[in-house]
């Protein structure tokens, strides 16, 4: 088979030369703002501060606590059927998983001063 070469034409490296002069045109104009705009954004960082903070108090770390602490204690189960079958404990994903645990059940003791919230 052979391929069909695809020639231009001059006006149509025009249009394409005139819509990429607007495009760089448009796009390296600097935009400003009316009034404070850093000062709105940080009142409401602020004002959102709080519930993001509350919700992942709430929400987040319980529902990560007990996901971890779910699979803690099936790895306990697996790993004890593994050493009633082969006679050895692995303890290396059962610690994993307890310091995993102990990690996030203390996080939002120390959490929000490492952010800066």
């Amino acid at each position: 088979m052979k391929k069909k070469i695809v020639k231009f034409s001059k006006k149509q490296w025009l249009i394409f030369a005139v819509a990429l002069v607007l495009v760089l045109i448009f796009s390296a104009a600097t935009v400003y703002a009316a009034g404070d705009v850093s000062g709105a954004i940080e009142s409401t960082w602020n004002s959102a501060k709080s519930q993001i903070k509350t919700v992942v108090n709430n929400v987040v770390f319980p529902v990560v606590d007990m996901v971890l602490a779910i699979l803690f204690f099936v790895k306990i189960g697996t790993a004890y059927f593994d050493y009633r079958k082969h006679g050895q404990f692995e303890f290396a994903a059962p610690a994993i998983l307890f310091a995993c645990l102990i990690f996030t059940l203390t996080a939002p003791l120390y959490i929000w001063g490492i952010v800066g919230m």
